[in-house]
């Protein structure tokens, strides 16, 4: 049984992420404008995403509880397991709250969707290093046998390369934006659980080189990464910017809903264009700075030994040029 089940979580764990965002249904325009009470408390159940999110729940906790019974000594810290829950909660914030209720309505409180997607629930559950976990839960056999060999396989390796995710990331923001594709998402169930699962597919894997809290077969440097974090803020912030600056309406779709709360199409467009462009920033900065910050700890961390190390060499040069010495001594006596 064991190994029946560490074969299913991970599948489980996989699934149960992705499927709330291919399940999330259209809802009508609510005849209320949205406020701050509508948006944190107008929930709405949806079976198949609850049920998703509490399978993933339920395979976490269980493994959680395998690594505490394999390895008592090291057991999984509970920030791993804050970062885990915190990222299925953003994810069940993002779909069934009062954000998704007025997500087609309004182009601004779908942009807090995205990111509540991209920038919350994708970096939290990559901190939660959930391959790690895996890892240690399985018995010796199944991760010989199946995790390690695909984790270590080329499409796995090229998927999970720094360049194919920053690319991957980078291109899914612009091309949905930038297409009839977000139009057609707003008009159709299908295509908008598709964007869904984008959003979130992409920027779990732009965040899982960086963060760096699983085992890769490449692992950037700290400079790599703080590049790579950098290289992605004037991307989010063009995007942004594009957005807000925009002359006219993006989307007919929001155009054919006219003003249904009062706020001009344009002026909600320009809000959504600001909110990417603020929300790249306040995530994506201290993203670096804590990257930087992570270097300067490894190199203090380093330095004695780099020290000893240098120490060795300078001594190993003294006993040479010592021995030269002698041996010209030697020479002329």
């Amino acid at each position: 049984m064991p190994r029946r089940l560490a074969l299913f979580v991970p599948a489980g764990l996989a699934a149960a992420l992705v499927w709330p965002a291919l399940v999330a249904a259209h809802g009508s325009v609510p005849p209320e404008p949205p406020t701050l009470a509508t948006l944190l408390l107008g929930w709405q159940l949806d079976p198949l995403i609850a049920g998703a999110l509490l399978l993933s729940a339920v395979a976490w906790f269980w493994l959680v509880r395998r690594v505490g019974r394999l390895h008592p000594g090291h057991p999984v810290p509970v920030a791993r397991t804050a970062a885990f829950v915190g990222g299925v909660a953003a994810i069940a914030f993002a779909l069934l709250s009062g954000v998704e209720r007025y997500g087609t309505t309004l182009f601004s409180v779908h942009m807090v969707q995205h990111l509540l997607l991209m920038f919350v629930a994708a970096p939290l559950l990559v901190l939660a290093a959930p391959v790690t976990q895996l890892l240690r839960a399985a018995s010796p056999g199944i991760r010989g046998r199946w995790l390690v060999p695909v984790l270590h396989s080329t499409p796995v390796a090229a998927l999970g390369h720094p360049v194919v995710t920053w690319l991957t990331f980078t291109v899914v923001l612009w091309a949905t934006h930038f297409s009839p594709l977000f139009d057609l998402a707003l008009e159709d169930r299908g295509v908008h659980d598709l964007e869904h699962a984008l959003y979130l597919a992409s920027s779990f894997l732009f965040w899982w080189p960086a963060v760096a809290a699983d085992p890769a077969r490449r692992r950037m440097p700290y400079p790599g990464r703080a590049g790579y974090f950098l290289l992605q803020l004037p991307a989010n912030s063009f995007l942004g910017m594009a957005i807000l600056f925009a002359a006219t309406p993006l989307y007919p779709h929001y155009l054919s809903l006219g003003s249904p709360y009062g706020i001009t199409v344009l002026a909600d467009q320009e809000l959504a264009g600001g909110l990417m462009w603020l929300a790249g920033d306040v995530v994506l900065i201290p993203a670096i700075l804590a990257v930087v910050a992570a270097w300067m700890r490894h190199e203090e961390r380093d330095a004695p030994a780099a020290e000893r190390r240098a120490e060795a060499q300078r001594a190993a040069i003294r006993e040479r040029a010592d021995e030269l010495a002698r041996s010209r001594r030697d020479h002329r006596a």
